[in-house]
């Protein structure tokens, strides 16, 4: 198999050809012979002005190429597409796949023996995984790392689930805006992803339990000098990597892996998103993420990391306490410690590399710990039969079991312009729908799912209410929310049925979500609902309209799965 330059050479007719017009040109940068016979390590550059998150990517990238020539290998780093959760319309999600393909291709296009994918921000890293293991080399992940905390009057702040929180008092007339203002400066002091176990530092665990990083890379903050030497290793790995030919990513996404991944999952009380990101991923290389699988992990595996929104700590506190292989030691007998890592052993040699921190309270023990069961449950009824997702563990306990009466936004315009609206017939005990916030529906599956409490109730000291969507949520975010419903309203999804004023039912240790309307009535609002909106007609909207697949395939392309997927 051809390696460094002479792989995947441009195709003229001549290979001899192309070779030589391949060194001639780099040559132009000043690289020596002795240089270019090396092995080739891509990094990946996902800098961006518009993605503070990844502000500290340009440092990591120079510690990934010292660790790289350390090691004898030759560093290469070229631009991606870079993804920022805030910076991104209509939604970051709608782009994570565009961001796949354009990893795949470039590492598929360009020499290089293996690559170090350098991501952070929610969607990135699951689109750089996707990507890599599309493209079928060698790879390892080096997360931006989380920020550092903030402070206000006192208090700890953290991005982004204070940013929910205080926002909430602010609609709610309790903050007000030149207060709101200064808080703005605050909640996110450092470059880096959000400090709370959102869905980047989510991602992050679940990528490090499935040996696709170095122990330890998820927790590591940022501007911490740790997070250089981490990025220093993590290239030296990839040289080594290259030099054995892998192991490439199909070969470390295992059905042992992604268990592990759904155990750590539901013991951090990690994202919604990460669910949606690990059938994705899996899909890739043809396997599939049992729903029902997860929810038996998740009545298994208590929640054990107490951090932000399920607990109250933040991810520095987490690395401080040990971090993801201190997690592993804690979660062992659930775990297939024979998994492969990128560091050529297995995930049992990362539980050897745990620091045991005396009294931490961060990560717990099995005997005590923050929640009983784990942060996520799979929901299943006439209203989902494709299955829905809820985070019980960042949800208001009295609500797990709830009935009331429908009331339903038709899109999240809709929302927008009437969930204020003082005469908007609403009460505490009801049940806020939202439909038409899937992947095609919205596009994209917006994190919408976090439905704002209406005004009026907010002013009158409601802080939760059952709220039930097609659409995501935050990592972040908290309550009592029902998400990924499907299949979606605008594939015809039982959501697109219901009507304000019908009763639901909730009851999240039964596991049903239930449209409490009769099959009679609901055949005849189906056969009376209007065709769906036309598709977009060109570009991407229409590949991504056309090919995107529900939640519960991790709204990859269809086209872009592995074989048997």
């Amino acid at each position: 198999m051809a390696t460094g330059l002479r792989k995947g050479l441009t195709s003229y007719g001549d290979s001899g050809f192309s070779l030589f017009l391949r060194k001639a040109f780099i040559k132009a940068a000043g690289y020596s012979d002795d240089a270019l016979d090396r092995p080739i390590i891509g990094i990946t550059d996902t800098a961006s002005d518009f993605n503070p998150c990844h502000g500290n990517a340009p440092q990591l990238i120079e510690a990934v190429r010292r660790g790289v020539m350390l090691s004898g290998g030759l560093p290469m780093a070229f631009p991606t597409i870079s993804i920022h959760e805030s910076f991104s319309h209509p939604t970051s999600m709608y782009l994570r796949n565009l961001m796949a393909m354009d990893t795949e291709e470039l590492v598929r296009a360009q020499p290089m023996d293996a690559v170090v994918l350098i991501g952070g921000c929610d969607k990135t890293l699951p689109a750089q995984i996707m990507g890599a293991a599309s493209a079928g080399i060698p790879a390892i992940v080096l997360p931006v790392g989380p920020m550092v905390v903030g402070h206000h009057r006192g208090e700890v702040l953290g991005a982004c689930t204070d940013c929910r929180r205080l926002w909430g008092q602010h609609r709610a007339g309790r903050i007000d805006e030149a207060e709101i203002e200064v808080i703005s400066g605050r909640l996110a002091p450092s470059v880096g992803t959000c400090m709370v176990m959102g869905t980047a530092s989510t991602m992050a665990c679940m990528i490090e339990a499935m040996g696709l990083s170095l122990p330890h890379s998820a927790a590591i903050p940022a501007p911490h000098a740790e997070r250089l030497r981490c990025a220093e290793a993590s290239g030296r790995v990839a040289v080594e990597m290259a030099k054995r030919g892998g192991p490439v990513p199909q070969a470390l996404l295992t059905q042992g892996s992604l268990r592990n991944a759904m155990t750590v999952l539901q013991a951090i009380g990690g994202s919604t998103n990460g669910l949606v990101h690990l059938a994705a991923i899996a899909g890739r290389v043809g396997l599939r993420v049992d729903l029902e699988e997860f929810d038996r992990i998740g009545r298994e595996v208590p929640v054990l990391v107490d951090l932000k929104p399920s607990g109250d700590h933040y991810m520095e506190h987490l690395h401080h306490a040990g971090a993801v292989p201190r997690l592993l030691q804690e979660l062992e007998p659930f775990l297939d410690l024979d998994a492969p890592t990128v560091m050529g052993g297995t995930l049992r040699d990362y539980l050897a590399l745990a620091e045991d921190v005396p009294d931490q309270t961060v990560i717990r023990p099995r005997s005590n710990p923050l929640k009983q069961t784990g942060g996520m449950a799979v929901l299943h009824g006439n209203l989902c039969p494709g299955g829905a997702v809820i985070k019980h563990a960042a949800a208001t306990p009295s609500l797990l079991k709830h009935t009331g009466r429908a009331v339903v936004f038709d899109s999240v315009e809709d929302l927008t312009n009437r969930v204020d609206d003082p005469a908007l017939d609403v009460s505490a005990d009801d049940v806020l729908v939202l439909r038409n916030a899937g992947p095609k529906g919205a596009p994209g599956m917006p994190e919408a799912g976090y439905l704002p409490i209406p005004k009026k109730l907010a002013q009158a000291g409601v802080k939760d209410m059952v709220r039930i969507s097609d659409a995501r949520m935050s990592g972040t975010a908290f309550g009592t929310i029902v998400l990924h419903v499907t299949p979606e309203s605008a594939v015809g999804g039982p959501l697109n049925l219901v009507r304000t004023g019908d009763r639901i039912a909730l009851d999240v240790e039964a596991r049903s979500l239930t449209l409490m309307v009769d099959d009679a009535e609901l055949s005849r609002r189906a056969a009376e609902a209007p065709p769906p909106a036309p598709g977009p007609k060109r570009g991407y909207a229409k590949l991504f309209h056309d090919t995107v697949l529900q939640a519960d395939r991790g709204c990859d392309f269809d086209f872009l799965t592995g074989e048997g997927a």
